[in-house]
Order: C-alpha cells, then structure tokens, then sequence
C-alpha cells in the first residue's frame, strides 16, 4: 500500500517545541503512508536559547511514549529530591504555606522536571531529520483550499503540501491568517527570567531551598529553581503597569532587562529573594499575553493548530510545555485512526479524511485546554482588591495561597484516554442514530 501511495506532505510551522514534537508524533505514531514532513522556521539558526521551561508528569509521559528517551534523563532535567513539584511561600517570612504534590505518578522519571528550553528543544532536535527544517522562513500568509494548502515567507518563497500545522506560537501568524480578527490581552504581567550556571550561588546563600519554589506576594510573584545540566534559573513576575498598547510599543518578546530593575522590585523580599536577585546577572523580559479560547482548532478542511499558538494560555501553572506535547501526541492519534478508516489497499487523503483527523484531534484537546483559559481569564478579569490595612492584605494573601485551584486535571491529564472518550462517544451516537433510524422503519 504504502509504495504505491502518494506523498502526503505536512506543512509545520514553527521549529520550537511544539513543532519538533509534532514532526516526532506524526512520523512515529500517525503510520500515515509516504509521510513527508517539511518544518519552516524564522530563526536564522537553532540555537539553546531561551529561558526555562517545566513538563509535569502529563509531558514527560508523552515524551516517552513519542521514544524522545534522551529528554528524560537527570542530566537534562531536574527532579527536586523531595518529590515535590511546587513548594509556595511566602514572600516575607519565607514560610512554606502550601505545597502541590503528584496523585498518581508511580515513576519518579515522570514527575515535574525542569529544563532549560534550549536543552529540551536539542533532546527534541536528534530526532528529527535536520534537512526537513528550512530557517529564515517567517510566515507572512497562510491560504487553504480543499486540495492543498500553502505557506508565504517574507523572503518571498513558498511551500505547498497537503496538511499545515501552525506551531508558531501565542502570536501565530498561521492563526492569524484564517482568524485575522484574533486579538492577544496583556495579563499586566512582565516576566524578568534568567538562567545561569548554578555555580554562581555556590555557598553564596544561606538556607537556600534544594527544591523548586515559588514566592507568593500580595501582587508579584517569584520563581527559582535548579535546571538540567548544572543550569539555575530566576523569574520575576510582576505587575507592568503599562496598558496593552503601550507594552507592544516599549517592550518586545525576549528583550534584555535591566537586572538592576529586577533587584529593586525585591529588595523588600525575605533575604532568600533578595539575595538570588543579587547574584542574578541578566534578565530577558518576557510580556505576558493571553487570548480567548477559540471556537474550532480546524481553520480549514486541512489546517490546525498546536502549542501555544492553539490556546494562548499565557504560561498559566507552567503548563505550555506539557500541553504542547500532548497535542502533538493527540494529533497523531487521529491522523492514525482517520486514515485508518481507508479501505483497504486504498489511500485517500481527500479534504474530508484530513478534516475527519482533523475534527477528532479538536474534540480531544481543546474542551480541556478551554478549561485552562477560563481559569486564566478569570484572573485577568478580576479587578484589585483594596484592603483597609497590611494585615488585612496579607490575610487574604494566606488565603489565596491555601485556596489556589487543584490543577491535578492538567499536570496528570492522561492523552491517549481522553482521545479513547471521544472515539467511544462517537461511536455511541453513531448507535443511537442507527437504532433511531431502526425505530423510524
């Protein structure tokens, strides 16, 4: 069957994570015939660059399944060695006051990890044919018909295939193509993250946690935690002040901070804070978007979307790594099952068989990832509260730290049951339909 079929290309757009894991899933477990799988990314280059990323134990589940076995081990990621995958205190007395744990996760390999992102894309990158990823091509424009899609650089080339998967981040141009009216909202919150060799805070800090840990403000929050490969990373996530606007004006994706801003935003911080901002030695400032959930993820009879640029979630609980895998991972199930369906010794890769995938894929992952905006949403949505005294803002800031959401649902989503649930819930409306149409006769 195979020999005799033709090539199905796959458009992706996008080299990051979400596009090399795409490109992996769909070569390893789509079993779609004559694949051919072309990636288009606009860095001049694959560099590690970039900041630090965290999978839970949903990602890194997925990560093994998808055979990526190099990202799993200790050296290009870290495991706390309690276990523990959020420790959360409090910014002024350092005080634990509530702690995430894992449900259901029997291998310590699965538990949270935390990587640099350069790292994880490289563990990602050995698996993927070099010659099939074209740098120096930003998206300009997107078009879909029912026979074929095609890609528009800015440097004026063009690529044409059967299949496009828009893995080009929360500022997707693929999106933006088939939703141009897709509008980004600016959480008010600027991320300042660092990651440096770990040797820099060597003995330099007393008591300072061997586990991850989270700082919790009355409106600022901040992060540190030991990476893989000896690396360390810091983030500091505090309100901008700055509308929408002004932001998209000043302040751009990845731009260098001032660290000496980052050291007087914590210089009131319990000393723990106040001395990792002091060791810090650069920051890259990150602007935090997110958008609303969209209403379909098939964009055209032959066009989706995966990653960030599919639910523009902000980086809420850290979870863009983990969902990024998952869909990629949930796409190539439904690729399988779709083509599948061909009769035998047939290969159809007609506009209805791709949107069937296609249609299977966005009823496994996007009523989950909604649910993720909705949280998000409402936070953003939610106006400052004004306490009449320090005592009283910091007794509601106990509360908000005790009171956080169980997010259990998203760090151990399992993938392959939820797409299971959809297929067995297809197949019972199909029963109920013929056994109506049974009654009628």
């Amino acid at each position: 069957m195979a020999e005799n079929s033709p090539k199905f290309r796959v458009l992706i757009a996008g080299a990051g994570i979400a596009g090399l894991a795409t490109a992996i899933a769909l070569s390893r477990i789509s079993n779609v015939p004559n694949l051919d799988i072309q990636l288009y990314e606009q860095a001049p280059e694959l560099n590690e660059i970039g900041a630090s990323i965290a999978l839970s134990p949903n990602g890194m589940r997925t990560l093994e399944k998808l055979g990526v076995h190099n990202a799993l081990t200790d050296e290009n990621g870290f495991r706390g060695p309690s276990g523990i995958p959020q420790i959360v205190r409090h910014w002024k007395t350092n005080q634990v006051v509530t702690v995430d744990t894992h449900v259901n996760v029997p291998d310590p390999r699965h538990h949270t990890t935390r990587f640099h992102r350069g790292h994880l894309h490289s563990a990602l990158l050995q698996h993927v044919p070099r010659e099939s990823i074209h740098l120096n091509k930003k998206v300009s424009g997107a078009v879909a018909t029912d026979e074929g899609v095609a890609l528009y650089f800015e440097d004026g080339t063009e690529a044409h295939g059967d299949l496009l998967i828009g893995a080009d981040g929360i500022k997707s141009r693929t999106r933006q193509s088939f939703i141009p009216e897709y509008k980004l909202k600016f959480s008010g919150k600027v991320f300042a993250r660092s990651t440096f060799d770990a040797s820099i805070l060597e003995g330099k800090i007393r008591d300072l946690p061997v586990d991850s840990v989270h700082w919790w403000g009355p409106k600022d929050n901040f992060f540190a935690s030991r990476l893989g490969k000896g690396q360390y990373t810091t983030v500091g996530a505090y309100d901008d002040g700055r509308t929408t606007e002004e932001l998209e004006k000043e302040v751009s994706w990845d731009q260098a901070g001032n660290v000496k801003h980052l050291r007087e935003k914590y210089k009131n911080w319990n000393p723990i804070v106040k001395a990792l901002t002091e060791l810090t030695p650069y920051t890259r400032l990150y602007p935090n978007y997110a958008g609303e959930a969209l209403s379909t993820w098939v964009l055209a009879a032959r066009v989706t979307l995966v990653g960030d640029a599919a639910h523009t979630h902000g980086g809420a609980f850290a979870a863009g790594g983990s969902l990024a895998l998952d869909d990629s991972f949930a796409l190539a199930l439904a690729l399988r099952h779709a083509f599948s369906l061909a009769q035998p010794g047939t290969f159809n890769n007609g506009p209805s068989n791709v949107r069937r995938a296609l249609e299977l894929y966005d009823q496994t992952r996007r009523p989950h990832t909604g649910r993720l905006l909705e949280i998000v949403h409402g936070q953003i949505n939610k106006k400052p509260e004004v306490y009449g005294s320090p005592e009283e803002e910091n007794l509601a800031l106990i509360s908000k730290m005790t009171n956080r959401p169980d997010t259990t649902w998203l760090s151990e989503h399992d993938v392959v049951e939820a797409f299971q649930r959809v297929l067995e819930n297809q197949q019972g409306t199909r029963n109920e339909r013929t056994g109506a149409q049974k009654s009628k006769l």
